[in-house]
């Protein structure tokens, strides 16, 4: 029996860890909740590095998710102290995925969620990778399809607020699955 497209999203949706079913490739994901701004307040899927960062031993409540400047994250931020102790969103290019994590956690950054730079991408999990330099990184590393980094920025700006309030991670396996409040945007 093959499950349809409705039992293939429960199945994303319970397993634990990296698998590999009827030959497709199942990531792990995390997920977090924005809070505010309200318009924007759905749950969103996140897949932590591969091979380099922290993972959480926390689960935050409420925690400033804060858009980098510039938004690459490949040297000093301007707006560095505002994330000091909370997460940065960050947008893919410019250095590796490893480079922007230590700039974050340079900056005393919790996490940081990394969004692809192709603002259409709703679909396609960027696989995050150490990159040629031995560095390290404690923090966790998470990467967001395009259209939702775009579609958090975009309200942040329209609200006038230089970040968002978010709960991560999510446990969603205690949420049935029709009460899953995920964009309208995103392609499952």
């Amino acid at each position: 029996m093959v499950p349809g497209a409705a039992g293939w999203c429960c199945l994303v949706l319970w397993l634990p860890a990296c698998v590999v079913a009827h030959g497709f490739r199942i990531h792990d994901y995390l997920y977090f909740q924005v809070l505010s701004p309200g318009d924007i307040r759905y749950i969103f899927t996140a897949t932590p590095a591969k091979d380099f960062g922290g993972i959480f031993h926390t689960r935050y409540e409420q925690i400033h998710l804060v858009p980098a400047e510039p938004p690459e994250a490949c040297g000093e931020l301007s707006n560095g102290f505002f994330i000091q102790d909370q997460i940065a969103l960050v947008e893919r290019g410019g250095c590796s995925f490893l480079s922007k994590t230590r700039v974050v956690q340079e900056h005393g950054g919790r996490a940081v969620i990394i969004s692809d730079n192709a603002v259409d991408n709703d679909s396609f999990y960027v696989e995050m990778i150490q990159d040629s330099t031995q560095r390290t990184a404690d923090i966790p590393a998470l990467f967001l399809l395009g259209r939702d980094g775009y579609m958090i920025r975009r309200s942040l700006e329209q609200h006038g607020l230089p970040w968002a309030i978010i709960s991560i991670p999510v446990n969603v396996t205690s949420i049935p699955t029709f009460e899953l409040l995920q964009p309208p945007w995103t392609f499952w």
